[in-house]
């Protein structure tokens, strides 16, 4: 017999439950598509070879399909005319019959894990089945086809809750529907289904009982974890299976050597990288490909996507999106990090600080209620509070360069484009509309000028007018007193 696999990935189904625009095996959880775990699973397993079958939203998931994975083969299922039909429209797609074993697996079971894929298809070659069959115990098994076994606890047939009697409806090992089967039997049987049945569909099931009644072996491998049989029909489902996977998840990386104070608030995607001694607190969400260096601490309530963080870092009450955060950085609470965002080593992003595509360099600091996009910050610069960085002209956006150890005062406009020199400052309420050269002093703001008596003159009668003169009423009266020496 061939070693050869060739997986069918079945995915043609409509997914009306789910009551969405995008197709039910496109929903995501842990940061990636159902689908995408699917074809993972497979390949992982040492699958050579993967068939798609794909019918709802046919374009939607083709195009998925081949962005994951442009090596997998799709076959087109017009009618879904029951799981029979979907692998026969597979075969059919491939122009030949394949060899060795056909995998036969679902879109819609995320948890599947390419370990038990590979123990199926291990325990197939090794125990010589025609049909191996992957199975779990549920204590509430509506709804499955259930697995009706012999006196000899031989595998004899696969019933269909709805075609099921009594006796067989009490059964609590289940049919997860996916198989590993013999190349050459498979071809011939789905050729043989017919519609005898409830739903008046091709059962690829059947293709149990037509082995057992050729004298065909039959096994089962029976899963314990029967999480990774569970498809999802619905967004209720979807949540369950993405907090059972997310728990997992948070699991791992604690054994891994991550402290997580409260996994239940702690969500982390699938592709997310993190390292020992990393700490992530309350409210944490990691997203994305975001990967983390030891020693920093991640929260409370921060959403990090795509982002990477240099050891020892610390990030508090921020969101951020396809940024770099330098080791030894401290940014938040309170901070909005958009895309293209690079903070150096030691640098800082203080409270109430939004930045965009702005590159701050190592030991920089933007210590609060700033914005600064499409900027450069030297290394060792202080941008003071309130600074605005005006990068946008109305048509076309413009870049702030601010050199090293440069000191900006506090409600500063950077009116783009423009440069400020090495070691230069800038004073308190400036527009720097023109470069500063390295080591100069900018002001815009000319001499201030005081109208004493204004407020009683031009505001007489409100309370501000009325506090005015009692304190230069006070204030004359205190005078008089020194005069007189009382």
């Amino acid at each position: 017999m061939s070693d050869q696999v060739t997986a069918i990935v079945l995915a043609a189904g409509a997914g009306t439950r789910m009551r969405s625009k995008r197709a039910k095996v496109l929903h995501e959880l842990g940061g990636r598509s159902m689908i995408a775990y699917s074809l993972t699973a497979v390949r992982e397993a040492g699958v050579e070879r993967t068939i798609a079958v794909v019918g709802h939203d046919r374009d939607q998931v083709s195009a998925a399909i081949a962005e994951l994975d442009p090596d997998v083969l799709l076959a087109v299922q017009d009618d879904q005319r029951g799981t029979g039909h979907a692998v026969q429209v597979a075969l059919a797609a491939l122009g030949a019959r394949p060899e060795g074993t056909v995998l036969i697996t679902y879109g819609d079971v995320p948890l599947l894990t390419p370990q038990t894929l590979g123990d199926l298809l291990d325990e197939h070659r090794s125990a010589g089945h025609t049909v191996t069959i992957l199975t779990a115990e549920l204590d509430d098994p509506t709804g499955y086809g259930r697995i009706v076994r012999d006196d000899t606890a031989a595998v004899t047939a696969i019933r269909e809750d709805g075609d099921a009697d009594d006796a067989e409806r009490a059964i609590r090992e289940v049919n997860s529907g996916i198989l590993a089967v013999d190349a050459g039997f498979l071809a011939d049987a789905v050729e043989r289904l017919d519609t005898d049945n409830v739903q008046g569909e091709l059962y690829l099931t059947d293709i149990v009982g037509r082995a057992v009644a050729n004298g065909l072996p039959v096994g089962a491998h029976v899963l314990e974890d029967v999480w990774q049989t569970e498809g999802v029909n619905d967004r209720t489902q979807l949540a369950r299976l993405g907090r059972e996977l997310n728990r997992r998840l948070t699991e791992h990386w604690m054994r891994e050597g991550v402290t997580i104070v409260d996994p239940d608030t702690t969500w982390i995607d699938s592709a997310v990288t993190l390292a020992p001694d990393v700490t992530l607190l309350p409210g944490t969400q990691l997203l994305g490909a975001t990967v983390v260096e030891s020693g920093t601490t991640i929260g409370p309530d921060t959403t990090l996507r795509n982002v990477e963080v240099g050891a020892d870092a610390t990030v508090v009450r921020t969101q951020g999106a396809d940024v770099v955060i330098g080791a030894n950085a401290t940014v938040g609470p309170f901070s909005y990090l958009r895309t293209g965002t690079e903070l150096g080593e030691a640098g800082k992003i203080g409270a109430f600080v939004e930045t965009k595509n702005a590159q701050i360099g190592a030991g920089a600091k933007v210590p609060h209620l700033s914005y600064i996009g499409d900027a450069e910050v030297g290394e060792g610069s202080n941008i003071g509070a309130g600074t605005i960085v005006a990068n946008y002209d109305g048509v076309e956006k413009h870049r702030t360069v601010v050199g090293k150890e440069a000191r900006t005062g506090s409600n500063n406009v950077f009116v783009a484009p423009v440069s400020i020199g090495d070691g230069a400052y800038t004073g308190g309420g400036t527009v720097v509309r023109e470069d500063v050269p390295p080591g100069a002093l900018a002001t815009s703001a000319g001499p201030q000028r005081t109208m004493e008596g204004w407020v009683q003159q031009k505001r007489a009668g409100t309370p501000a007018a009325e506090a005015a003169q009692d304190s230069t009423t006070e204030a004359a009266s205190n005078a008089e007193e020194d005069e007189s020496g009382e």
